[in-house]
């Protein structure tokens, strides 16, 4: 970086701003607006300024024309008390204004509170989804198992064993759960890549999400089924076939 200690025009450019004026090598050069000529000095990278949902803009950095500005200060996790100093050494040279600050990353996060909200709200909605068809699950697989029940112990007599049974109600609720699965992901992959184009800097959808998703979507669906099925299968063939 090529600098000027006793230049007060002496300004920054972001990489964006650098991109809009075309400039090769601008550390060194002046531009001219109707305050004068300013000298570039360095150029730093893009960093979000503004709102978040928006593409950075091309920014100018200069430092105070009208006596006053902002003094930022980075602070490590082990700096104790280091405000209540800021505030000794300010109040002592400037006693006639308070002392006010705000860390960066509490204004920043501000700027989330509405996708904050949303995530909690996802979060709700999708855990009374889940129970609510955990219930219409348990309620399918009651009925079905009950609808069998002589088949099962036809079957019983026959020699299938307790986990052959289980197996055999349950594969009919685990393909139609796979069925689901194989409809909702590219639904929900969609859905997912159109919201985050919403962000200038945002993260991918890697496929282990959706691996996850299903994994845990078989494990619940399993665990719901399996209950009723184990019933049917460990029940008495004679109270089945009795009136046969």
């Amino acid at each position: 970086m090529q600098a000027y200690p006793t230049d007060s025009s002496a300004i920054l450019l972001n990489e964006s701003a650098v991109r809009v004026m075309r400039l090769t090598n601008p550390v060194g050069q002046t531009v001219k607006n109707r305050e004068g000529s300013r000298h570039i000095v360095g150029v730093v990278r893009d960093f979000v300024a503004g709102s978040p949902f928006s593409k950075v803009p091309p920014i100018v950095v200069e430092g105070p024309t009208i006596g006053f500005g902002t003094i930022t200060f980075r602070l490590n996790d082990k700096a104790k008390g280091v405000l209540a100093k800021i505030n000794s050494i300010f109040t002592k040279y400037n006693p006639n204004y308070p002392f006010q600050y705000y860390f960066v990353e509490d204004s920043y996060a501000e700027q989330f509170e509405g996708e904050r909200h949303f995530g909690v709200m996802a979060v709700v909605f999708a855990g009374l989804a889940i129970f609510i068809s955990c219930l219409g699950l348990f309620a399918l697989a009651a009925y079905m198992a009950e609808n069998r029940i002589r088949e099962i112990g036809i079957r019983k007599v026959l020699g299938a064993s307790v986990p052959g049974l289980t197996a055999l109600l349950a594969k009919e609720f685990m393909l139609l759960v796979f069925i689901s699965f194989v409809i909702a992901s590219p639904l929900a992959a969609w859905v997912m890549h159109a919201w985050l184009q919403d962000f200038s800097y945002h993260t991918s959808i890697g496929a282990w999400v959706f691996v996850i998703a299903g994994g845990l979507s078989f494990v619940i669906a399993l665990g719901t089924v399996t209950w009723q099925s184990l019933q049917a299968a460990l029940a008495n063939p004679a109270k089945s076939l009795r009136s046969e």
